[in-house]
């Protein structure tokens, strides 16, 4: 039987057939000293070939054995993060005001409650968010199956984006919200796509399909 990615044990098969990676559960890229150690002490009791830092803000160890995944994530203890299957993957925000010089508004604030709200829900087919707190778009909202880019008054809310074989730029969708706006659009976009399309479509085909002023429609507007 062949070898394939263990969806049970958040574990991605890799390119020998044989070894698999994980990856914690770090949202937005925020992780504290004690995780990082404790992530490099799992990585060197389990022989991993290498500890990777991916563009979705997360830390992959790369290289285990399938007999320790389960002793894996013991010694760990933090959860899996979403990094394959049918449903929210990423939540990738930039420093925003918490941090950045140059950020407008909270994306540090508005990604967390995002990833709480949307981490793991199962959708017809991936789905991903970005979170900029401002016009730069570090946090890529612009490919991302929902985007949120923050702006001097606000933010703006834009849908339908990826990258891949296709690569879409999403539409802006609503300008000027807060942050409890912004969530109660993004619920109502995820309530539209959950009930209207098919499996493995993604949110920008979905659109294309049918039209951007019918899926307003739905929104509400």
């Amino acid at each position: 039987m062949a070898a394939t990615d263990l969806l049970d044990k958040g574990a991605v098969l890799q390119r020998d057939k044989e070894t698999y990676a994980v990856v914690p559960h770090m949202p937005g890229g925020l992780v504290t000293p004690d995780k990082l150690r404790k992530i490099a002490d799992v990585a060197e009791k389990y022989n991993a070939q290498a500890l990777k830092l991916t563009s979705a803000q997360r830390l992959a160890i790369v290289g285990l054995k399938e007999e320790d995944l389960e002793n894996v994530w013991r010694d760990l203890g933090m959860k899996p993060s979403h990094a394959i299957g049918l449903c929210v993957r990423s939540i990738k925000f930039c420093p925003g005001t918490t941090f950045c010089k140059r950020g407008q508004q909270d994306s540090v604030s508005l990604g967390l409650k995002l990833d709480e709200r949307y981490h793991g829900l199962e959708l017809p087919s991936k789905f991903k968010m970005g979170v900029s707190g401002c016009a730069n778009s570090c946090g890529e909202n612009h490919f991302r199956d929902v985007g949120v880019m923050g702006m001097p008054k606000g933010f703006k809310l834009m849908a339908g984006g990826n990258g891949g074989v296709t690569p879409r730029i999403a539409k802006t969708i609503y300008e000027g919200l807060d942050e409890e706006q912004v969530m109660e659009k993004i619920d109502k976009i995820i309530k539209v796509y959950a009930g209207g399309a098919k499996k493995h479509e993604r949110l920008g085909k979905f659109i294309e399909r049918i039209g951007l002023e019918e899926f307003k429609g739905k929104l509400g507007e």
